[in-house]
């Protein structure tokens, strides 16, 4: 038996679920290793008391499990794709995205069906400025309040009575076997997702080949192809979870994808945003082409607001 795969993983319990994913693939392909997996808690697990882009941003959630595979405790690690920096650490690639799950926001209430059957000063919460913005530009009349936690510790807020509805990615429920929890998955249309929404990516350390190899059987290229274009998109807004930027992109026929993007103030009242078609070969060049676009039109003033307030 060769040496075990190890797989670094935050320990709560979506991050475990998605790792455990992980782990059952790669022993299916790897048969001869065993494959772990070393639980780590990050910091932007411990703090909770504050909103995300106050203390430090997404690199909190990974930076543990970069120091374990830098160390040689683990091999790989797996992140929702949502929660991966746009720039990647020095010495740490992105080797492999995989198929993407349901990249919906989903409503989660006990009382209301819908957006639009929430009544004014409803209770709403939410982690993501891209989600605040959007739901203040849609429905103004709704109070919207932070929600930091996991999964779990965030649904008993709202069971406790804290919010009369919260917004989470369909994806996670969906993988905890809590899709019943789901009142509406939101179209795109009317809240546009993060980039990498509902997609997992295994990160590992630069100049491994054989890892890199292991990598490439998760791999799947129109979700890979579709998240490369947001994530372009993005970091060419300067994006991170300090800026409400949402960007979306679906694999069309014969190798193609649509993009969407915007770029919002975190009240809502201005919004810019557009759209572009290509194919899967130019995901970064469209994607960079489209932040570009919604610069030109606008949004480098908004960002230059949001960064000096």
């Amino acid at each position: 038996m060769s040496e075990p795969l190890i797989i670094a993983s935050r320990e709560s319990r979506l991050a475990m679920w998605q790792a455990e994913h992980v782990q059952r693939l790669l022993q299916a392909q790897n048969s001869a290793r065993d494959v772990q997996i070393l639980g780590m808690t990050t910091r932007g697990d411990q703090i909770l008391d504050r909103p995300l882009a106050a203390i430090g941003g997404k690199g909190l959630f990974i930076k543990e499990l970069e120091v374990a595979m830098a160390e040689g405790r683990a091999d790989l690690a797996v992140h929702s794709m949502k929660d991966v920096p746009m720039e990647m650490p020095e010495g740490f690639v992105l080797a492999a995205i995989s198929e993407r799950e349901d990249p919906r926001d989903a409503l989660v209430s006990p009382k209301y069906e819908s957006l639009s059957a929430l009544p004014v000063g409803a209770v709403v919460g939410t982690s993501s400025l891209r989600r605040e913005a959007q739901l203040r530009a849609r429905f103004p009349q709704l109070v919207i309040k932070p929600l930091r936690g996991n999964l779990d510790t965030r649904l008993r807020k709202l069971d406790d009575g804290e919010f009369d509805a919260i917004i989470l990615a369909a994806a996670g429920l969906v993988r905890l076997g809590l899709a019943d929890r789901i009142r509406a998955r939101i179209d795109p249309a009317d809240m546009l997702p993060a980039p990498g929404q509902g997609a997992l990516g295994i990160e590992i350390c630069e100049g491994q080949p054989e890892m890199q190899r292991i990598a490439d059987g998760l791999a799947d290229e129109a979700t890979s192809a579709c998240v490369r274009a947001e994530r372009a998109f993005s970091r060419r807004l300067g994006g991170s979870c300090h800026l409400p930027i949402a960007g979306f992109a679906v694999s069309e026929a014969n190798q193609h994808f649509w993009l969407r993007g915007l770029v919002a103030s975190v009240d809502g009242t201005k919004i810019v945003s557009g759209e572009c078609r290509g194919a899967w070969s130019e995901a970064e060049v469209l994607g960079v082409s489209l932040a570009e676009t919604l610069l030109a039109q606008g949004a480098d003033a908004l960002i230059c607001q949001i960064n000096a307030g």
